[in-house]
């Protein structure tokens, strides 16, 4: 910003030789000078670089800060200012979780929801990833294969049509017989790749 030499106090050519401005000159152009440096603002500013690592730059809307290790503090975090845009794969593990964190809602369909497979024969396939119970009416003897089935996960069938049904090599049928008069329920857990064990039931009456 350029200097007004009119605003500057005038202090003579040397010491006390009458020159000068008088002291209420002096004191009024003083006055003028600190109430327009209160008034001023950002716009007049350039450039701020501060000891402690800021630069701020108006005339680009862009500031830099260096922040040294453990200066930010929770305290300092607005609310919510942290979302999954700022969130490292991997960065969240079992400990960081509350007990108990985990509700239905939050499950995923494959552990949530019903697939009507319809009228099967043939093949059939019960895919692991997909649903959590599945529906079917053989009009023939059908083969049931099962995909992504992952250790210990658990689904249900639940059968009818009076045909009989197979299932992959590796299937062991504990419990139960079917009955193709009726509906059928039918339980799967994968034990392991290729390690299946299977109950079958139907509704007491």
């Amino acid at each position: 910003m350029a200097i007004d030499p009119t605003k500057l106090i005038d202090v003579g050519t040397t010491a006390n030789d009458g020159t000068g401005d008088p002291l209420r000159t002096a004191f009024t152009k003083a006055n003028t000078l600190f109430t327009e440096l209160w008034n001023d603002d950002e716009g007049d500013v350039n450039q701020v670089t501060g000891t402690g690592g800021i630069t701020a730059s108006p005339t680009t809307g862009d500031v830099s800060v260096s922040i040294t290790d453990g200066g930010v503090t929770n305290a300092k975090m607005a609310a919510n200012s942290v979302d999954s845009d700022q969130y490292v794969d991997g960065s969240i593990d079992t400990v960081h979780l509350a007990n108990n964190i985990v509700t239905y809602a939050k499950l995923g369909v494959e552990f949530k929801s019903t697939e009507a497979l319809g009228s099967v024969s043939t093949t059939a396939t019960l895919d692991f990833n997909t649903d959590q119970v599945f529906t079917a009416t053989m009009t023939a003897a059908t083969d049931f294969v099962f995909s992504n089935a992952n250790i210990g996960m658990t689904k249900d069938l639940i059968l009818t049509g009076s045909f009989d049904p197979s299932f992959p090599a590796g299937t062991k049928q504990i419990a139960g017989t079917y009955d193709g008069s009726v509906s059928n329920f039918i339980q799967i857990v994968a034990v392991a790749n290729g390690d299946y064990w299977l109950s079958v039931s139907q509704e007491q009456v």
